[in-house]
């Protein structure tokens, strides 16, 4: 067993250096992949210690089984059997020093490898941050894609490959962290999810007693008296000293007697019943819903004139070198603002080596902070990303080439190549890349003027969700593997075209990896010519 131990303690050794101390796990698919190799190389540490307690009680049963017999025999005839001077001197072993070898074996701890991995390994788990963060992402996903709470419960999702569900506690334990960020709303939603389990039998460590405490407070918070009243006198049929509880229903009793006593119209009554038992829901910009709809597919749908403005067509880059013999195919996504596609744009053996580059550095995503200018997280971009230079891998060089060569505008005023993965219902709401006249110091560090305009990579396909919207326009552009978009941000007079606000729709199922480059004004003056309109 020693032996067991110190080889995990040098196989972790070899192992450690090779890991990262991420934070924000919840804001990538890609760095929780590494957890799951940490949880595998637990659960095998953990297999071995029990192989070793098993050893452990294996020898402690033979040696009591062998005693068992020999007591049996001894005790039958005591001075007959120390008669055999061989039994006399055995006993006297036995318990002078064989017992005493017997009882170090039974204190021998043999969890001590597999408390010492766990040690080990603990620094690199996810905290509570994470965990908030990942339930925060379920209530997400549930309100821009319309799904109940037994769906998302079972786990009937679309696309999915790896069918998992939510256990009554797990339902309880979304309640929970959404009543302590005041969102009564989703509690009650997730609470009555876990009740019903529990009235359906299911076996499990959530007590309905607190789950009923819960689910009345976040009820009369909403402002559902009846329903609050109905669900503490339940919670008093299960425990009648609940102290908590007794209190509320005097509470309750007390203003429905003042209620009652007040003598309304029946019309003011009838109001004020439908205001207490409206579920409701936070209310949402109108961009907002727009938004959301857009995510779910639910978009305006473009008139037939308009679609037959939209061609695809194999394109050369205004007769670039490049690409007069081997043109690319390139398709019209959307007329005003015009989002053009390039399909198989980047190969897959290019996407991987632009992961593996971008993997080790990626980092909470930032925005721009338009009072102070400068970058900070957000909670309405989830998801990492990392820069890439050209003059760090050919690929990266190579790439950005392309891009040159396909847009006709000059990179080397460009921003970075930025890789992002989105983690679990990871999103960026809806959003300007380019500095408004609000906004004059937006990119002034960087001394090359606005975003004139982005080039976007889908390095995925994504099973669910994930769409790039344009709430202002209703145009919704889906994932798909090795294609790029690109539109202008600009007009060419300079001015922000505000039709190409636009947001990443929350990821459903799958894993989302793009990559983005944002191209500057600067070095654009012959590429681009300015022209005497504002919105030209």
């Amino acid at each position: 067993m020693a032996f067991n131990k110190m080889w995990y303690t040098i196989a972790l050794g070899l192992l450690l250096p090779f890991s990262y101390a991420h934070t924000d796990f919840f804001t990538s698919i890609g760095h929780m992949t590494d957890l799951i190799n940490t949880e595998k190389d637990l659960v095998v540490s953990l297999k071995d210690y029990i192989k070793a307690e098993e050893s452990k009680l294996e020898q402690i049963k033979k040696w009591a089984e062998k005693l068992d017999q020999l007591t049996d025999t001894a005790t039958k005839d005591p001075e007959g059997f120390l008669g055999h001077p061989v039994n006399a001197f055995k006993l006297m072993k036995r318990l002078n020093t064989e017992w005493g070898e017997l009882e170090s074996l039974v204190l021998k701890d043999m969890s001590d490898g597999f408390i010492s991995n766990m040690t080990i390994q603990r620094q690199f788990f996810p905290n509570d941050e994470d965990q908030t963060g990942a339930a925060k992402a379920l209530l997400r996903l549930q309100d821009t894609y319309n799904l109940d709470t037994d769906t998302l419960s079972r786990g009937n999702l679309p696309g999915v490959k790896h069918k998992s569900f939510l256990t009554a506690e797990d339902c309880f334990e979304l309640g929970k962290i959404a009543y302590t960020e005041a969102d009564y709303y989703h509690t009650e939603l997730w609470m009555e999810q876990a009740l019903k389990q529990l009235d359906e039998g299911e076996v499990s460590s959530a007590d309905k007693a607190y789950i009923l405490d819960y689910l009345s407070y976040a009820v009369y918070q909403q402002g559902d008296m009846g329903k609050a009243m109905m669900l503490t006198k339940r919670l008093l049929e299960l425990d009648p000293e609940h102290q908590r509880a007794n209190g509320n229903m005097k509470y309750f009793e007390y203003i429905m007697a003042k209620e009652k006593e007040a003598n309304k119209s029946s019309t003011d009554s009838e109001d004020q019943m439908e205001k207490e038992t409206e579920v409701k829901k936070k209310d949402y910009l109108p961009e907002r819903r727009k938004y959301e709809m857009l995510c779910r597919g639910e978009g305006l749908k473009m008139t037939p004139r308009r679609q037959k403005r939209l061609f695809c067509r194999y394109y050369d880059g205004n007769r670039n070198p490049r690409y007069i013999l081997g043109p690319v195919k390139q398709e019209d996504e959307w007329d005003k603002p015009r989002i053009v596609r390039f399909l198989d744009i980047i190969s897959d053996e290019e996407i991987e080596t632009v992961k593996e580059l971008a993997k080790p550095r990626l980092s909470r995503a930032t925005v721009h902070d338009p009072e102070t200018g400068k970058l900070t997280t957000a909670h309405y971009r989830v998801s990492k990303s990392a820069w890439l230079s050209g003059y760090e891998s050919p690929v990266v060089s190579r790439i950005n080439t392309r891009i040159q060569d396909l847009t006709g505008l000059d990179v080397s005023t460009a921003e970075e190549l930025q890789v992002a993965n989105y983690g679990v219902g990871g999103q960026y709401e809806p959003h300007f890349d380019f500095g408004r006249k609000d906004e004059p110091d937006a990119f002034k560090e960087l001394g090359t003027g606005n975003r004139i305009a982005t080039w976007l990579f889908y390095m995925s396909d994504v099973s669910a969700g994930g769409a790039t919207v344009f709430p202002e326009v209703g145009a919704s552009v889906w994932p798909k593997k090795g294609t790029a978009v690109f539109w202008y941000n600009l007009f060419p007079s300079g001015e922000g075209d505000y039709s190409t606000r636009h947001a990443a729709c929350p990821v459903l199922v799958g894993n989302k990896w793009v990559s983005n480059k944002w191209l500057h004004e600067r070095g654009q003056e012959f590429r681009r010519p300015c022209t005497l309109s504002e919105l030209e």
